[in-house]
């Protein structure tokens, strides 16, 4: 483990990238697909080769600011892993650019979801899930990587509740003297922590999915799907021969973990059931899947009311579940569809779902989670600033109460919030303009970008009235939301620290 924790970041993933094409050279060759197999498997070997390389020759290499070089890994990492990815795959498609190959990696990487191929029966079952398996190992290091590189650096949403500014925690401010050994170490422990709980939940959705009916690799592919956020289906959709209400109910169950991290990090520990009563972004997340789909349900009524319809029990029960389980999917950047959505949508009246998804997908999941969006934390410290506001107007006077810990929330937590929230929608107007330039016309350009920046794919087919087909879009405008992609999962913040001139001055 010592040597291990010498080594840069990006030579280990590129050393775990060698290891993880072996499971589709392992299902290729069960599957009777020896030819995408054996693809694999010269990929596996080269990339392997290029790891134990680059690791002889960085082995004794010091870094004088560790906690920079972490963030340059990062941003390498979804700069030339998806590289590496997309080599054996598209060898294995063989009718298609590279440019595609690279697009459909750095999505899955990223946990976008969002595909070229939007005709499933294009790819193998093999290629679906590797797909998918990427999707999963980017859940994991975001998870990691939030875990022992944002949080000690107060970037991420962490800064939200942190005392020192974003980009100046523990790992900046003990730059001076601090081993680049205990920046790998963090990042061994943080693997040791998160893994074992990342793939026994993937397990065991996997074998709910399967008791539902779900066929092995759709289940399995659908598991890491959704503990990833990619929401990536694969081929057969959401339901793939199994019952549709029972694996959209086992889903939503794992899809809380993607709503605060305090559904993960703590589990098993004495106090875990009262910090879940207590946390923020669980209960402004359980507030939104609920208020939002009651007030798609209840909108049915005054339509009602006018034309005289009248109630179908059943057809209003599938309206209601149609919208709780798609509010719950697109909240944490999933994008998971319910079977029950076009009823929901035709039982509310509502034409332009794209926008309320949309919405959903911009507010996004926990903080330190594998969702992507503004997040939950900074939504709730402007809520928090917002409503204490409003309690001065009507008692000047009054003291805001509740700790340190909040007052600390509402003013610098606020503050930083909001910053974030104009940076993003700075680069969300950045983007559209870009991709309008592009020939795309502007509601698109709206969509495709908010899909890009939230890493939420599946908008581009959801979230407007006529699906957009990414595959018909020209090499500039899938360049640009590339560069989305890697942007949202990064998050600007991140970028800021990392282009901070006080960080590169000796």
């Amino acid at each position: 483990m010592g040597r291990l924790a010498d080594l840069p970041l990006i030579v280990i993933l590129i050393g775990i990238s060698a290891l993880a094409m072996l499971v589709p050279v392992a299902h290729g060759l069960a599957t009777g697909e020896e030819r995408i197999a054996r693809t694999f498997f010269y990929a596996a070997t080269m990339t392997g080769m290029l790891a134990v390389l680059l690791s002889r020759a960085t082995r004794r290499t010091s870094f004088r600011h560790p906690a920079r070089t972490q963030l340059v890994s990062l941003l390498l990492a979804y700069l030339v892993l998806p590289l590496i990815f997309a080599v054996p795959f598209q060898e294995a498609v063989r009718a298609t650019s590279f440019l595609n190959a690279w697009f459909e990696m750095v999505s899955c990487l990223t946990t976008t979801g969002a595909t070229v191929y939007e005709d499933t029966a294009r790819l193998a079952p093999t290629l679906h899930l590797w797909r998918a398996l990427v999707g999963w190992l980017g859940g994991l290091f975001t998870w990691v990587v939030a875990l022992a590189v944002l949080a000690p650096m107060n970037l991420g949403g962490f800064e939200v509740g942190a005392r020192e500014s974003a980009g100046q925690g523990v790992a900046v401010a003990g730059s001076v003297g601090f081993r680049p050994r205990e920046s790998g170490s963090r990042l061994i422990r943080a693997v040791g922590a998160l893994g074992p709980v990342y793939v026994g939940l993937t397990g065991l959705l996997w074998l709910c999915l399967i008791l539902a009916g779900y066929s092995g690799t759709p289940a399995l592919i659908l598991a890491m799907s959704t503990l990833s956020t990619s929401g990536i289906t694969g081929t057969g959709g959401l339901a793939p021969g199994g019952n549709a209400l029972l694996g959209e109910v086992a889903i939503a169950v794992f899809l809380l973990f993607a709503l605060s991290r305090a559904t993960f990090t703590g589990l098993g520990r004495p106090g875990q059931i009262r910090a879940l009563r207590t946390d923020h972004e669980l209960r402004l997340g359980l507030l939104i899947v609920l208020a939002v789909p009651s007030l798609l349900f209840l909108r049915h009524w005054l339509g009602a009311a006018s034309f005289g319809e009248e109630n179908e029990i059943p057809r209003a029960l599938g309206a209601l579940w149609g919208a709780i389980f798609t509010v719950l999917s697109f909240l944490p950047t999933t994008g998971f569809v319910s079977a029950d959505w076009a009823e929901a949508r035709s039982w509310s009246g509502l034409s332009t779902p794209g926008i309320l998804l949309a919405g959903l997908a911009v507010f996004g999941g926990g903080v330190g989670t594998t969702a992507g969006g503004v997040k939950l934390l900074r939504v709730w410290a402007l809520y928090s600033q917002a409503a204490r506001e409003m309690e001065k107007l009507v008692h000047p006077s009054s003291v805001g109460g509740s700790g340190q810990a909040a007052r600390r929330l509402r003013r610098e937590g606020a503050e930083i919030a909001w910053i974030f929230f104009m940076l993003f929608a700075m680069s969300l107007a950045l983007v559209s303009a870009a991709l309008a330039l592009t020939g795309i016309d502007f509601e698109n350009a709206i969509v495709l970008s908010v899909a890009a920046l939230s890493t939420t794919g599946p908008l581009a087919q959801a979230g407007v009235e006529s699906p957009v087909e990414i595959i018909g879009l020209g090499r500039p405008a899938k360049a640009i939301l590339m560069a989305a992609m890697v942007l949202g999962r990064m998050e600007t913040l991140a970028l800021i620290a990392l282009l901070n001139p006080d960080s590169w001055r000796s």
